[in-house]
């Protein structure tokens, strides 16, 4: 995660001025992951417990950061979208989070807060898929071939890479048929891929969209 966070800085510097943000906020997704895990590792190693309330924290400022880079990089082709969905992506963030940490902790039972959780997750796709193609916000005429790339990237691993969380809260949480040591283990491979990967969709994308603008100056 660190290492990430070194590498979109410097990248940050070579693509165009309108890819810069994303970039930026892309580091401090893996910045806030990495630091998070070394209180996590700490957690671990010393009360054998799984870091629950640390993990929760982690994705309580990294998820909003994703969620706020389709707006981002939408906004940098088509100025004239509104910040409503950020706002609304964020509602869904919020319940699919909490929802999650009340069943994980005992607040509400898991079975309702499982369901609860997947309703926020719903949400979200429906936001990133449904109402943003009823919108038109990604018609071939308003933004470009990157700009379309990185959004169905993110959405792709916001949908196949993301299910894993949900899964590992029903067999983990609901049935108890996956230890404790291989479900934090599953949930740290998922936010190693997930998060990194998320932000080298964007990166790719940058680095090609900045490079065919270039030829073209």
């Amino acid at each position: 995660m660190i290492a990430a966070t070194v590498f979109f800085y410097f990248e940050s510097m070579s693509v165009s001025s309108h890819w810069k943000t994303s970039l930026h906020v892309g580091m401090l997704v893996t910045l806030v992951a990495g630091v998070h895990y070394m209180y996590m590792r700490e957690y671990w190693v010393q009360v054998h417990k799984s870091p629950i309330v640390y993990r929760y924290v982690d994705w309580s400022i990294t998820v909003p950061l994703q969620m706020i880079e389709f707006q981002i990089i939408l906004r940098s082709v088509n100025p004239n979208i509104g910040g409503g969905m950020f706002w609304r992506l964020l509602i869904g963030t919020v319940v699919m989070l909490a929802a999650g940490y009340c069943g994980e902790v005992g607040v509400t039972a898991p079975t309702f807060s499982f369901y609860v959780g997947i309703a926020g997750w719903v949400f979200i796709l429906c936001e990133v898929f449904v109402v943003a193609a009823l919108r038109g916000l990604l018609k071939s005429e308003i933004v470009n071939k990157h700009v379309q790339t990185s959004y169905y990237t993110m959405a792709f691993i916001v949908t196949v890479g993301w299910s894993i969380y949900p899964l590992g809260y029903y067999y983990g949480y609901l049935k108890g048929s996956v230890s404790e040591v291989d479900l934090n283990v599953l949930y740290n491979l998922a936010d190693f891929v997930n998060k990194i990967a998320f932000c080298l969709a964007i990166w790719a994308c940058a680095v090609k969209s900045t490079a065919e603008e270039t030829k073209h100056m």
